[in-house]
């Protein structure tokens, strides 16, 4: 496995609300594969999202599924990133 298909594979999972990947919309800010190791860095656009469990889950799924460890940090988004966000939040809205 090497970090350009592990990449590649996450840019499949969708946000469940916005038809874009998490990759796409920053949710997913860095990933470092480390040998057996994943480390994924998110960043979320306001603190205490409702559905950070979820995101976080839906990345760490296919990681464990190809046998890997995972392990995760978060962050706030900074503004330029929120704003990004948002507008691709706009633009792909499944609601």
């Amino acid at each position: 496995m090497t970090q350009q298909e592990l990449i590649k594979t996450l840019e499949t999972v969708e946000h469940p609300a916005i038809s874009y990947s998490l990759i796409k919309l920053g949710i997913v800010s860095h990933v470092e594969l480390n040998e057996n190791k994943v480390n994924v860095v998110f960043a979320f656009p306001f603190p205490n999202i409702p559905i950070a469990d979820v995101l976080i889950n839906s990345i760490a799924q296919p990681i464990y599924d190809m046998g890997l460890e995972f392990e995760h940090s978060i962050r706030i988004m900074t503004d330029e990133e929120k704003n990004r966000f948002l507008q691709l939040e706009a633009e792909a809205w499944k609601g």
